[in-house]
C-alpha cells in the first residue's frame, strides 16, 4: 500500500481529484495519510477532514525565521513516513533537504506543458495568462518529479487542452483543471503505486503504458 502525503496551499481540488479516485477504485493500491497545508484557511484541509484523513497547518508565520518553518515542514512530513509526497497545489517552495530526503519521490502538478510557462513566478493564473498573452493554442498541464530546480524535475505524464476563443485566464485555469489536471494527478499516483514508474539518466520509464489514454 503505497502511503501518501498531500501539500497544499489552497482550495484542494486537485487534492479532490485524488479522493475521488482511491474511491472509486481509479487509484489502487494506495491511501492518503494526512493532508498539510502552509495556510491555516486552506479548504483542503476540511476536505481531508470530512475524508477522516489527518489535516495538518504547519504555518511560516508561526516561525521567526525560514529555516526554521522548513525543517518543521520535513519534521511533520517524515512523521508520516510516506512514500511519496504530492504537491497539489503546494505553493511552498520546496527546500533542497526535503527533495534530498525523498529522491524521486516527490510528485508535482503544474498547470502548463513544462518546458514552456514554468519555472519561478509561474504559479496560479500566471501560467494561463501567458498562454493567452502570446496566442498559443495549445496548453495543458504536467505532472513531474520534483528536483533541486523549479518545474525541472523527470516529466511522468503530460495532457494537452485547446485554447478556445473568448478563453480568460481564468475560463482557461478551469478547463486546463477539469481536462488535464484532474486527469493527469491521479493516473500518475496509480502508476507509481503499480510499481510501474522508474527514472533512468534522468527521464521516467513507464511499463507497458500507452500514452494519451487519460
Amino acid at each position: 500500500m503505497l502511503n501518501l502525503v498531500v501539500l497544499v496551499s489552497g482550495g484542494g481540488t486537485n487534492l479532490q481529484a485524488v479522493l475521488d479516485a482511491i474511491d472509486s477504485g481509479k487509484i489502487r493500491n494506495a491511501r492518503v495519510a494526512a493532508v498539510i497545508s502552509n495556510n491555516p484557511k486552506a479548504y483542503a484541509l476540511e476536505r481531508a477532514r470530512k475524508h477522516g484523513i489527518e489535516a495538518v497547518c504547519v504555518s511560516p508565520g508561526r516561525f521567526s525565521a525560514r529555516c526554521d518553518f522548513e525543517k518543521a515542514l520535513l519534521e511533520k512530513v517524515k512523521g508520516y513516513r510516506p512514500d511519496l509526497v504530492v504537491l497539489a497545489g503546494c505553493l511552498v517552495v520546496i527546500p533542497p533537504e526535503m527533495v534530498e530526503a525523498f529522491p524521486n519521490r516527490i510528485i508535482n502538478i503544474h498547470p502548463s506543458l513544462i518546458p514552456s510557462f514554468c519555472g519561478t513566478g509561474f504559479y496560479g493564473l500566471k501560467p494561463h495568462e501567458a498562454v493567452l498573452k502570446r496566442g498559443c493554442r495549445v496548453t495543458g498541464a504536467t505532472v513531474h518529479f520534483v528536483d533541486a530546480g523549479t518545474d525541472s524535475g523527470p516529466i511522468i505524464l503530460q495532457k494537452a487542452v485547446y485554447v478556445q476563443e473568448g478563453d480568460t485566464p481564468e475560463i482557461l485555469q478551469r478547463r486546463v483543471m477539469e481536462e488535464a489536471e484532474w486527469k493527469i494527478m491521479p493516473e500518475a499516483i496509480n502508476l507509481i503505486a503499480e510499481g510501474r514508474v522508474s527514472v533512468e539518466n534522468g527521464k521516467v520509464k513507464i511499463k507497458d503504458y500507452t500514452y494519451g489514454t487519460v
